[in-house]
């Protein structure tokens, strides 16, 4: 899964692809690198961003959305409902919601009438899933994750949401704890979150994230080797700013016969 920051404040790309043009650009490069699909957001939700309307998100992707759904698998990374409507609309596939329903349950509904997919990511803050300061301690990192997703996929099945259709995002750096450590041990134990929710997949988005712990420009390989891991260990999708690199490294771990899980159901893309 391509990223595409339509944004002018992403920790790792603001600005880079706020104007439509270089944001379609950019999504066309990543599928001719080997993306299966792009990830389109309007709003970052990295430490001391606010939150917008759903009106000023959509004023930023929807011209990228119309581009690129005829085109290729879209996904949109995105809590509004009303952004979500008009994008499945659009042609748009799947919905990318990182507050697991929470900031606006109508979602729910909204990907239900459409038949669309929809990835649940785990996040310690709530109702809205922007990282803010506040700390969380956990006793078992994976059992706890594993409980919020739990829920998270209860309420979507609730609202009649097929499983078939549920893709899971257990959180990782700041969204998962201010302790570095925790995503490791989420790393370490990653095949434990794959069992409790097989079939459901499991998607791994740690691509440039602060707790790799190296200068922004230097995180891309380590990005990729940490994905690779969750890879091996169980992870159905690799959300990644650097697709062509996800794509090598894959390769170079089937030809060292590294054990990689099946590709996804048919169903999925």
């Amino acid at each position: 899964m391509g990223i595409v920051n339509v944004t002018p404040d992403s920790f790792s790309d603001g600005g880079r692809f706020l104007a439509a043009e270089a944001a379609i650009a950019a999504a066309r490069q990543m599928l001719a690198d080997g993306a299966h699909l792009i990830d389109i957001g309007g709003e970052s939700t990295a430490p001391g961003r606010r939150p917008i309307t759903a009106e000023e998100e959509l004023a930023r992707i929807e011209p990228v959305v119309a581009a690129l759904a005829p085109e290729a698998f879209v996904s949109i990374d995105t809590y509004h409902a009303a952004t979500a409507a008009r994008c499945l609309a659009s042609g748009a596939r799947m919905i990318n919601d990182t507050s697991a329903l929470r900031a606006e349950p109508a979602l729910a509904d909204v990907v239900r009438e459409h038949g669309a997919f929809l990835v649940l990511m785990h996040a310690k803050d709530g109702p809205l899933p922007h990282v803010t300061p506040s700390e969380r301690r956990y006793a078992d990192v994976v059992r706890e994750v594993g409980d919020f997703l739990a829920a998270r996929v209860d309420f979507a099945l609730s609202r009649g949401i097929p499983a078939e259709r549920l893709i899971l995002d257990p959180g990782w750096s700041a969204f998962l704890s201010h302790d570095p450590e925790d995503t490791f041990r989420l790393l370490r134990d990653f095949e434990r979150l794959v069992a409790r929710f097989r079939p459901i997949p499991l998607m791994v988005a740690i691509s440039r994230k602060g707790v790799l712990k190296v200068p922004l420009a230097e995180r891309d390989p380590i990005s990729q080797l940490a994905a690779l891991v969750a890879v091996a260990r169980g992870a159905l999708y690799v959300r990644t700013h650097a697709p062509k690199m996800m794509v090598q490294f894959l390769e170079t771990a089937r030809r060292c016969a590294w054990p990689l899980p099946d590709a996804p159901a048919s169903a999925h893309p």
